[in-house]
């Protein structure tokens, strides 16, 4: 079924309605601020203020074609909020960090010279890998690349990573495995609701990105079918014609038995196997042990449920598998995804329209910002930093030698552990809030409190923020340009809306000036605007995986969007990955991988005998540094709140709203309990978007993915106690 071709009846009505608006507004074309969905926006601004007042969908944008949810509605309210921070702050008190309290206001040129004294201090007595980088995706494709110069050019150090590393790494590491390339889509969203099955894996759709779920529904109103694996009833699984309620951290073996079900049923594409794949019967002789009744012993699903879905999924013509942090947020991370991905290439529903593999991105950059420099191994265009020849040609652009590039340093959770341990005893922290995102957040903390010196770039005063020395404020998405790459593999523009708030500035900005003021200035001052980081990117990038040398400004605006790779002016890029079915490895095959079944780091036990698992709500983004602020999506979820299904409170004598203690082996909170159904008996859930002592990461795991080093959010033992009784026997 063909996708109705309505640009034009669009187009006719914006004609019409142009001059609706008040004479004294304009509309700056725009996409959301939020999740990977990036949805298209125009943002309302006032002339005679030009100040942001207000905000429209855009039924231009054919990726969400108007929608907008709760969060996108009044991001526009984040530009001009009254906790924004207008001037550079420095903490004159050193005993009270951690805390709100202590910072004075600042001149740039205090700030910049005592970042710059500090920085220098412990570099010339610790060596320029005693400072670190911790960054962010919420940030624009130019952000990320130039911090990523900064961190190794400017400061000299090894020790750059980000926060990317606690969302879409697992899914890096099993495209790479499986693909040998990092796209976090192989086909453009818009194929998604022609499609005949969506086998949607981890992800809580309706509420993370839910201007998605118009198309999930079509699939269902053509006929088509939709499964979900989710230890939640989360409304995407309540509308499923099957919902594999597996235990939290099971993925691995679900995705075995699927497979063995699909192999023994005679559903193996055996052309495409042979000719574009590697690794089949070694998978196949690994599998056979997951029978239905073997896989429904580990994950706790119904095995007639298994079956069915192994049918649905094998049967269809086209089909799509989509995952997301419930698959990606595990010690064996990357093996899920792999393991979800063989799905597709042993049946060869890859490589072609209206089938393929796909993540939904949780950061609004999520994509792009792991590409282009931040990651602690990556340097632009997805080129690894311990090969001489990516470095080489990236040492080309930066105007340095092979020599003076730093080696490869290490993941986000790491860096804590070394600022613990005093290797890394400076931080420059921006676009992200490890104080609240972080696993195992007693530890973090004391990392943080213990370093000699912070420095915090934010538009809020973040629980992170709490622990600076300094803190520098940025802009927000709206007083700056340039581009983010959103959750099919799409680069699109981000046009500013107003100028920056107070002496706010933007984080390029700021590097760069603090990079002549570090002696590195032939190296950043040519970057003037954003557009000139822009044009700096893209040459890059050039000749990388990720090729964005293409996607000019110009070439996105008349596109709506760009698909990389794209490689130069006359390509138009790449929509749908591997329809040559050619891959990236070497032989140019996709790795169908066997994976052996490994169990969560922490199983439940007599003392702990409940699964934790955590996740998001639709009223809140990520540590909720941004939508906590917003009053309607505050009073929407004011709260964080542990879910516990009936006979799991009945046990422990726990009623609807009660307050409870929840602990593992790590640390303790309390939450009011919402019982409910839509949970499995041996499982609590609790959202992650809440700071201090509301943080559920004071509980979770940071068990360490071998290759994705992403941390084991999804699964661990846990305990709840009565607050008016003693533990339950």
């Amino acid at each position: 079924m063909q996708e109705v071709n309505v640009k034009p009846k669009r187009d006719q009505f914006f004609k019409e309605i142009e001059n609706v608006h008040h004479p004294n507004e304009k509309l700056v074309k725009t996409h959301c601020s939020y999740c990977g969905m990036q949805c298209g926006m125009n943002l309302r601004v006032d002339t005679r203020t030009n100040k942001i007042i207000g905000v429209e969908p855009r039924y231009d944008w054919p990726v969400t074609v108007g929608k907008m949810c709760p969060k996108g509605v009044t991001a526009y309210q984040q530009t001009n909020h009254p906790d924004r921070i207008l001037r550079p702050l420095i903490r004159d008190d050193a005993s009270l960090k951690g805390t709100k309290e202590g910072f004075r206001e600042a001149t740039w040129d205090e700030a910049y010279d005592l970042i710059v004294k500090r920085f220098t201090e412990l570099q010339e007595k610790y060596g320029k890998d005693t400072l670190s980088v911790f960054s962010g995706v919420s940030m624009t494709n130019e952000k990320c690349y130039l911090t990523g110069k900064f961190a190794r050019v400017a400061l000299g150090t090894r020790y750059i990573d980000y926060n990317g590393r606690f969302c879409m790494s697992s899914a890096a590491g099993g495209f790479l495995r499986s693909f040998g390339i990092d796209r976090g889509s192989t086909l453009p969203w818009t194929d998604i609701h022609e499609t005949d099955c969506l086998f949607i894996a981890g992800s809580n759709t309706a509420e993370c990105h839910p201007t998605s779920m118009f198309r999930v529904w079509n699939v269902q109103e053509r006929g088509g079918y939709l499964i979900v694996a989710d230890p939640r009833e989360t409304p995407i699984a309540r509308r499923a014609d099957i919902h594999l309620d597996l235990r939290p951290g099971t993925d691995l073996a679900l995705a075995n038995g699927i497979l063995n079900l699909l192999i023994q049923n005679g559903y193996v594409d055996e052309e495409f196997v042979k000719n574009h794949t590697n690794g089949f019967e070694e998978t196949k002789e690994l599998v056979k042990e997951f029978t239905p009744e073997y896989t429904s012993e580990i994950t706790g699903i119904a095995p007639e449920k298994i079956i069915r879905a192994a049918e649905i999924y094998g049967k269809a013509p086209n089909a799509v598998v989509m995952f997301a942090r419930g698959v990606e947020q595990q010690h064996k991370g990357v093996d899920n995804v792999s393991a979800y991905t063989n799905l597709a290439l042993v049946t060869g529903k890859i490589g072609r329209p209206k089938s393929g593999v796909a993540t939904f991105t949780g950061q609004g950059n999520g994509q792009g910002g792991r590409e282009h420099g931040q990651k602690s191994d990556l340097l632009p265009g997805y080129r690894k930093i311990t090969n001489p020849k990516h470095v080489e040609e990236v040492c080309k652009v930066w105007g340095i030698t092979p020599e003076e590039m730093p080696q490869a340093g290490v993941s986000a959770y790491e860096m804590f552990e070394l600022m613990e341990q005093k290797t890394i005893r400076g931080l420059y922290l921006l676009c992200s809030n490890p104080a609240v995102s972080a696993p195992n957040q007693n530890f973090v903390r004391k990392a943080l409190k213990s370093l000699d010196f912070m420095v915090c770039a934010d538009f809020y005063l973040s629980e992170s923020a709490e622990f600076a020395d300094v803190i520098l404020p940025s802009v927000t998405w709206s007083e700056d340009e340039g581009t983010v790459t959103n959750l099919e593999g799409r680069i699109i523009k981000i046009n500013k809306a107003q100028e920056p708030l107070g002496e706010s500035k933007p984080d390029w900005l700021m590097q760069v000036e603090l990079a002549e003021r570090l002696g590195k200035g032939k190296y950043f001052s040519h970057l003037k605007t954003a557009k000139d980081v822009a044009e700096e990117f893209r040459l890059a990038s050039k000749g990388g995986y990720a090729d964005y040398y293409g996607a000019t400004w110009d070439k996105i605006e008349k596109q709506d969007g760009v698909f990389w790779p794209c490689r130069d002016e006359n390509d138009p890029g790449t929509p749908h990955m591997f329809l040559d079915k050619k891959f990236y490895h070497p032989d140019g095959k996709a790795k169908i991988c066997a994976l052996p079944y490994r169990p969560p780091a922490e199983e439940p036990d007599a003392e702990y005998p409940l699964r934790l698992t955590t996740g998001r709500v639709v009223f809140h983004y990520l540590s909720g540094n941004q939508t906590r602020r917003i009053q309607f999506l505050r009073d929407m979820c004011p709260e964080p709140y542990v879910e516990v299904h009936p006979e799991t409170a009945a046990k422990y004598n726990i009623e609807h709203e009660e307050v409870v203690r929840l602990y593992t082996r790590r640390g303790e909170a309390k939450y009011k309990v919402k019982i409910t159904e839509a949970i499995r008996k041996d499982t609590v859930f609790v959202p992650y978007h809440f700071g201090h002592e509301e943080s559920i990461n004071l509980l979770t795991n940071a068990a360490l993915d071998p290759i994705s080093r992403m941390p084991e959010f999804k699964a661990c033992a846990a305990q709840i106690e009565k607050l008016s009784m003693k533990k339950v026997q």
